[in-house]
Order: C-alpha cells, then sequence, then structure tokens
C-alpha cells in the first residue's frame, strides 16, 4: 500500500531535486519518490550488513556458536 508523504523543501534542495529530475527525465514527484525508494532500499542492505558483521564478530570470539555452525552450517547425507 502506497501513502502520500508531504515535504517541504529549501530553493537549494528543491533546484537539485528538479535537476535530478530532468536528467533521470522524470517530473519532481517521480523523482523524489525513485530516489526515496533507492535510499530506503539502500538503508535494508546497510543495516543487514551491519547485523551480518555483528554475528560473524560474535561467531568469531564464541567457541560455542562456532561448533553450531560447523554442525548446522556443514551439508550431510543420511542414508
Amino acid at each position: 500500500m502506497s501513502a502520500i508523504v508531504s515535504i517541504r523543501l529549501d530553493d537549494a534542495a528543491q533546484a537539485m531535486l528538479e535537476t535530478e529530475a530532468k536528467e533521470r527525465d522524470l517530473g519532481l514527484s517521480a523523482a523524489i519518490r525513485e530516489l526515496a525508494c533507492e535510499a530506503a532500499r539502500e538503508a535494508k542492505r546497510r543495516r543487514v550488513r551491519e547485523q551480518t558483521k555483528a554475528v560473524a564478530e560474535y561467531v568469531a570470539r564464541n567457541p560455542e556458536a562456532q561448533e553450531f555452525f560447523e554442525f548446522w552450517g556443514t551439508p550431510r547425507m543420511e542414508l
């Protein structure tokens, strides 16, 4: 579901965004929407990278976690 968002821009920000919109061959609203979605995706990627790093650091310093990953992370064939 989409939501309507209202923002207030100073003149300099509006001018930059209008230039970006022209370069993307979009209207101002569409360009802002596209930029906001790109920023949201990048923020999500950054959070995932940070959380992955935290897990890796935890596993690196915790022998019990290393044992868990060794057992559950190794494919095994059971007949």
